[in-house]
């Protein structure tokens, strides 16, 4: 029997290309995926929503052939000869852009758009072989945690067999706490706010009307604003939970550079 129903995933894709570099801070994180890619089915294509594009309103890939986008600065230069050659797939991205706009989201398809590092430091990590058809979905400015779930809700009438969804973010995302001393109270303020993404996106005494309402106001959250300064990297979350609509099946917990973090499987 195929699988109609798609599959998603939030990850916390790491900082820029050092996963695939050796990083020793990275080293649990792909283990993590290592061992979620072994344990699904191979999906046949791959929609991802990325932290690092964000558009007035959504845009899909939808070259045949996408290129690689080094978003990324003061890395070694063997960063920018990474290579993931996969295809992209024009006729998803144009079902989910159909599927947007019958859900009332006005949107585009980007012909010429490739794919950032959101896309293809973690696909690397998880399908080395670089086989599975891909298209990305971006943000949307403003960076409104409603339309994003709104937006998931819409993508959860795909019709492909065996589709993963992913959003492609980090759970924890203060690029400057990355880099300072690592104290009591910062691992106490990171650690709250995880504890509570993993209460809000597992418990299943939860209600989706309770859960839909945290994630909405998820600012009024323990040290929210220690966590994500600026939310881009959290809201691939909510497109997940909008494409999933229920508590996660299981989540993953771990150290990324120092910080508690944490993935969510659907």
């Amino acid at each position: 029997m195929k699988n109609k129903k798609p599959r998603v995933l939030f990850m916390s894709h790491g900082g820029g290309p050092l996963p695939l570099l050796g990083d020793e801070g990275h080293r649990e994180m792909v283990e993590t995926l290592k061992r979620i890619a072994g344990q699904i089915e191979k999906p046949s294509a791959i929609l991802l929503i990325s932290a690092h594009w964000e558009e007035k309103i959504p845009a899909i890939t939808s070259g045949a052939n996408p290129s690689l986008i080094y978003d990324y600065y003061g890395f070694p230069e063997e960063s920018y000869g990474i290579e993931y050659p996969c295809p992209g797939e024009p006729l998803l991205a144009d079902q989910v852009h159909s599927l947007l706009v019958r859900a009332g989201i006005k949107a585009n398809t980007d012909g010429q758009r490739g794919f950032d590092h959101g896309l293809f430091v973690p696909l690397k990590i998880m399908y080395p072989e670089a086989d599975i058809p891909c298209i990305q979905l971006s943000l949307i400015q403003g960076l409104s945690p409603t339309r994003h779930i709104k937006m998931g809700r819409a993508l959860a009438g795909i019709d492909h067999d065996n589709l993963l969804i992913i959003g492609s973010g980090f759970s924890f995302h203060n690029l400057k706490a990355f880099f300072a001393p690592d104290t009591e109270e910062t691992r106490a303020m990171n650690q709250a706010f995880d504890q509570w993404l993993i209460h809000t996106c597992s418990d299943t005494d939860l209600d989706e009307e309770e859960r839909t309402q945290r994630l909405e106001n998820w600012q009024e959250a323990p040290f929210a604003g220690y966590c994500h300064p600026r939310e881009e990297h959290l809201m691939p979350l909510h497109v997940c939970y909008g494409a999933a609509q229920r508590a996660c099946s299981r989540y993953f917990a771990l150290k990324i550079m120092k910080k508690q973090a944490s993935l969510y499987l659907w």
